[in-house]
């Protein structure tokens, strides 16, 4: 039986309309696919809520909670995903690791057996990237010098990369009380893989998180038809690069340029940008980047995420100065705004079409499905949760979610 969760007041017109809306997710027998939508029942620290699949794309309102097939648990916000197959950097129990999920035709959803788990008391353990159906590359906390491998179809660990990274990078400085590689960032790229070098004051659950060491953020290059390392690239004076969980925080551009998103040197911000590296390059392009004091001189926020396509950026841009802690507004506070960037004007334009939201955290506020651009937007107060698609800068809502709030949505192959 599902455990209800207490879900904040809908408006009367809304429940009307999810009670008549088609959200039964029943597909065709020769279903090769399903649509997953997450919906979170409250802003927590394990994310609660449901998973549910859809057999076509959903429109009007759904709810996930009414779906007998859902998938309830934690870890409702945000995913990865890799040529049809889908995974979670938690699982429903939200335990750390590299967690695939599985979903029939009649849309029972369920998480592999042969599931990675990793250390599960340091933040980052299981960030993952992948190369190809066979081959994938992840961290875990227990080996925090070492960059293992993983086939993301059979989900077996299949061994490291063999170079010695920690005697290459590891720093004797006074203060720095963890280091590894790979914590937070793992982008690849015309065959390189690219990992942040992490030098961090925190120790234990802190490990990590918003105390980088030095006033640069490095990055490992490393060649993986050799496995070796190559060299180190320097982004100046900011911090927090990308995060973790699910949420990359990087974007590659349709032309191949790869955008990253550097949160700042606290939780809060502050000297937060997007720095690139140009689709032939190796190294940080230092003709270009986007600090968030471009788009407010007093640098009172964070870029939280980015999506790339055709030489614009889209972004979620705070609207008020950040407060964290559980009753803060960094997470729960529809302050979020979205714009496009031209990325060779630096110029901001504000989206129209959708209210301000709350943060998308761990799930991507923008991203491309079925070759629609696609905008998460959640605004409680005004009854409004759900996916958007844009165009230009307008957004109009693809559906809407009832019972919870919108956090993932994407495709899946089905597994007979």
């Amino acid at each position: 039986m599902k455990k209800q969760f207490l879900f904040a007041v809908i408006p009367t017109a809304l429940l009307a309309f999810a009670a008549c809306s088609d959200d039964d997710p029943t597909p065709p027998e020769n279903a090769t696919a399903q649509y997953l939508v997450q919906t979170m029942s409250a802003i927590e620290q394990v994310k609660p809520g449901f998973t549910a699949a859809y057999s076509e794309f959903p429109s009007g309102t759904i709810s996930n909670v009414s779906q007998p097939n859902a998938l309830q648990g934690s870890a409702n916000e945000g995913w990865r995903t890799y040529n049809g197959m889908v995974f979670k950097m938690f699982n429903a129990s939200f335990e750390r690791g590299i967690y695939k999920l599985n979903v029939t035709a009649d849309g029972r959803i369920s998480y592999d057996p042969s599931s990675i788990k990793t250390n599960n008391t340091i933040n980052g353990s299981g960030n993952f990237v992948i190369e190809s159906d066979t081959r994938g590359y992840y961290w875990d906390a227990d080996a925090p010098w070492i960059i293992q491998t993983f086939n993301p179809t059979t989900m077996q660990r299949t061994g490291q990369l063999d170079d010695d990274f920690e005697s290459a990078l590891k720093r004797d400085d006074e203060g720095i009380n963890f280091q590894g590689i790979g914590q937070h960032f793992l982008a690849i790229k015309q065959g390189k893989l690219y990992a942040d070098i992490v030098y961090s004051k925190g120790s234990g659950g802190q490990s990590g998180m918003f105390n980088d060491f030095f006033e640069d953020v490095y990055i490992a290059v490393i060649d993986l038809n050799t496995g070796t390392y190559e060299k180190t690239i320097t982004v100046e004076n900011t911090g927090g690069i990308a995060y973790i969980n699910d949420n990359e925080m990087f974007s590659f551009d349709s032309n191949g340029d790869l955008y990253i998103v550097f949160q700042g040197r606290t939780a809060l911000g502050g000297l937060s940008k997007i720095a690139r590296i140009k689709a032939n390059e190796t190294d940080i392009d230092a003709s270009w980047e986007l600090k968030f004091s471009d788009y407010n001189a007093s640098d009172a926020g964070k870029f939280t995420g980015v999506f790339a396509k055709n030489g614009k950026l889209i972004l979620t841009v705070n609207q008020e100065p950040l407060v964290g802690g559980p009753t803060g507004n960094i997470n729960a506070g529809e302050i979020w705004k979205f714009y496009t960037v031209d990325i060779a004007s630096k110029a901001f334009t504000a989206v129209e079409g959708v209210e301000l939201s709350t943060n998308a955290g761990g799930s991507y506020a923008a991203f491309e499905l079925d070759g629609k651009t696609i905008l998460r937007v959640n605004a409680p107060s005004k009854g409004i949760s759900g996916f958007y698609e844009l165009n230009g800068n307008t957004a109009t809502q693809l559906f809407r979610v009832a019972e919870g709030h919108a956090a993932g949505f994407t495709k899946i192959n089905v597994n007979n």
